[in-house]
């Protein structure tokens, strides 16, 4: 493996994950995560998301297929690696009792060249809490509790899981920040997350996984590409969609009509928008609430989920209670 900035710091092969009872929760995926990138796995829950990522966190070993973190295995080689990752798991499990600042210096013990607690907890905003004890906590403020503490090692790989659960619209967005400068400064981010506009706003690269498989890859724009853009506008008074140009020739593939509200669905959108609005330019005609969008990463997302059945083999949509902080430092 090179050393270059194009280094896949994260290589996934053939992954399974089979729990008790024979449930396969991941069914053999392949993916790797570049150095200094945020890859997203996005999915339903079930899909494999928190499965997938224990694994990469050296939590449990595969059922079959390679997995590497940099460069080594995970599990059988935790010493290697733990020291240079930062984890925040789904669920914290805190001791209640203890202030944020006691809870921050605790974990800091466990930590291989802590950063200074009060620098990390700063970082996410929790200054002000130092000496509030965690059970006083928002769900939102725990949650920043737990993003502080994976960052105390100043860690090269930082796994995230579902990180703005919780969190108002103002905390998610300083997540989005703080994530966003790590990246710049060359950490590696790989997150779950349900929130499509996190995605969207943070990934470089992402992976929408269901039923335990992978169904599309790449960057947004390339995931998105793969769905049909919007054309919608009002037809003016007088006129109906057949005095419109030929739809076939804009290259529009299918339309619909509500209360003379047109909407188009086209794989070509600057051709149709602009076909459309030479039509309107020569028959002198205004075209009111036009609307010409691209898909989202939320419509791909809705349509690779309609078009994978249900589990033939009905398995249960979470196999495992989340990790805690504890569980995972031991």
């Amino acid at each position: 493996m090179g050393t270059n900035g194009h280094e896949h710091v994260i290589e996934v092969t053939g992954l399974r994950r089979v729990y008790g009872g024979g449930f396969e929760a991941v069914r053999g995926i392949d993916f790797s995560v570049r150095r200094g990138e945020v890859f997203a796995l996005l999915g339903t829950n079930g899909a494999g998301k928190t499965s997938t990522v224990e694994v990469l966190e050296g939590l449990a070993a595969p059922a079959d297929g390679r997995v590497r973190v940099l460069g080594h295995d995970p599990y059988t080689e935790r010493a290697a690696v733990r020291p240079r990752t930062g984890v925040m798991l789904q669920e914290g499990g805190f001791p209640s009792e203890l202030t944020v600042a006691e809870t921050a210096r605790m974990w800091a013990g466990c930590v291989s060249g802590a950063r200074p607690p009060a620098e990390v907890l700063a970082l996410v905003g929790l200054e002000s809490k130092l000496d509030t004890r965690v059970k006083q906590l928002s769900g939102g403020q725990r949650r920043r509790l737990d993003l502080a503490l994976a960052l105390l090692g100043d860690p090269e790989v930082l796994f995230l899981d579902e990180p703005s659960t919780g969190l108002d619209a103002e905390g998610r967005r300083d997540t989005w920040e703080l994530v966003s400068g790590l990246r710049d400064a060359g950490t590696t981010v790989l997150l779950t997350t349900h929130y499509l506009e996190e995605a969207e706003n943070l990934a470089d690269r992402l992976a929408i996984m269901h039923e335990g498989r992978i169904a599309a890859t790449g960057t947004p724009a390339d995931v998105t590409a793969a769905q049909p853009s919007h054309i919608s506008f009002e037809l003016p008074t007088g006129y109906f969609v057949g005095d419109l140009p030929p739809l076939a020739s804009l290259g529009v593939d299918d339309h619909e009509v509500h209360d003379r509200m047109v909407k188009l669905r086209t794989r070509e959108l600057q051709r149709a928008a602009t076909g459309l609005l030479v039509w309107a330019g020569q028959a002198g005609v205004e075209l009111r609430r036009l609307d010409v969008r691209s898909a989202s990463l939320e419509e791909a997302f809705l349509s690779i989920a309609k078009e994978v059945t249900a589990r033939p083999d009905g398995g249960p949509a979470g196999a495992t209670a989340p990790k805690t902080k504890k569980e995972y430092a031991a």
